[in-house]
């Protein structure tokens, strides 16, 4: 990518403009944190709603005194193991954040990005640069250039194309608290890699169930989320047939499997995540993958369920909340 497309996707964010960049987990549609007027058009261009936080992008530590007001150290030893990448610290904010930015809340969601692009273009704006992911909200997310133009590309001011995203799932979110860090959305960074470093994390019983929380602190922890338009069910295993039971021969049911395995005639349409049974290979196909049977004129879209560890924990989260009606 030129400098020169990158010396002016950084003079839009300075005037208040939106521009979809990519990081290692998915598209992020960007603006000025500190722009209130920006921020707006974030939420604006996606239908999000208000209460819903957003995570701010830097590449700088310089600028964590001025977002958080406590750095403790624990979040060090995070950041220095994990940042650049697929890892978001929520910590109390400084009155330098505008509120909607973290949805009236206390504290602030904070990510370095482990992308080439995105970390050239906040080096270059150097401003904190809050970005959801660039998708209308509530929809699969984005993990090339193409699904940010075909879903927002006329409202937004610039795409910066840096291919497809190498992880493809969110950031894990960890809330740092005086009683413990939380698990508020598990994601590219693994529970186990986190606890190698700083020991046991709570996942809260809120989270465990599917359930938003009252007061969010955290995108992507609503009930529903990353949905497809085509309706979602789960399987358990490949015996687990209970959504079958109530179908008739006339529909026409897609699959998303895991690894190869016994897909039978049943199936329109199947997408396999992983000829190999690799979480990170599934995890990078993945919203791929149910893009495209979501456009396959189905009626309904059956997905296995993972492993439940590593990145299994964050596939699983997006389909349940995938599914949830």
């Amino acid at each position: 990518m030129h400098d020169s497309e990158i010396s002016r996707a950084a003079a839009i964010l300075r005037d208040g403009g939106l521009v979809a960049f990519p990081t290692e987990t998915v598209y992020g549609l960007g603006a000025n944190a500190l722009s209130e007027p920006a921020v707006a058009r974030v939420f604006e261009v996606k239908a999000r709603p208000r209460f819903d936080p957003l995570i701010v992008h830097i590449a700088r530590m310089d600028w964590i005194p001025r977002l958080t007001a406590e750095f403790s150290s624990v979040a060090r030893r995070l950041t220095d193991r994990f940042w650049p990448g697929p890892l978001t610290l929520v910590l109390p904010k400084t009155a330098a954040v505008p509120d909607l930015v973290t949805a009236g809340g206390p504290t602030v969601a904070i990510r370095v990005p482990d992308h080439p692009v995105a970390l050239e273009l906040l080096r270059v704006v150097d401003l904190p640069i809050a970005a959801p992911s660039a998708n209308p909200f509530g929809r699969i997310s984005p993990t090339c250039a193409g699904h940010v133009r075909d879903q927002l590309g006329s409202q937004i001011d610039l795409i910066l194309d840096g291919g497809p995203c190498r992880v493809g799932v969110e950031s894990t979110v960890l809330q740092l608290t005086p009683q413990g860090p939380l698990l508020l959305r598990p994601g590219g960074t693994t529970l186990e890699e986190i606890e190698e470093v700083i020991g046991k994390v709570e996942v809260p019983h809120a989270w465990r169930a599917g359930l938003a929380e009252q007061v969010l602190v955290s995108p992507g922890t609503l009930p529903r989320h990353y949905a497809p338009r085509t309706a979602l069910a789960l399987r358990a295993g490949e015996t687990d047939s209970n959504w079958d039971d109530q179908l008739g021969s006339s529909v026409r049911v897609g699959l998303l499997a895991f690894c190869p395995g016994d897909q039978t005639s049943r199936f329109a349409q199947v997408e396999v995540l992983s000829h190999t049974g690799d979480l990170r290979e599934a995890a990078a196909n993945f919203f791929e993958a149910l893009r495209r049977l979501d456009a396959a004129g189905l009626d309904l879209i059956v997905a296995d369920v993972f492993p439940e560890v590593g990145l299994g924990r964050a596939l699983n989260d997006r389909l349940r909340r995938a599914a949830h009606a």
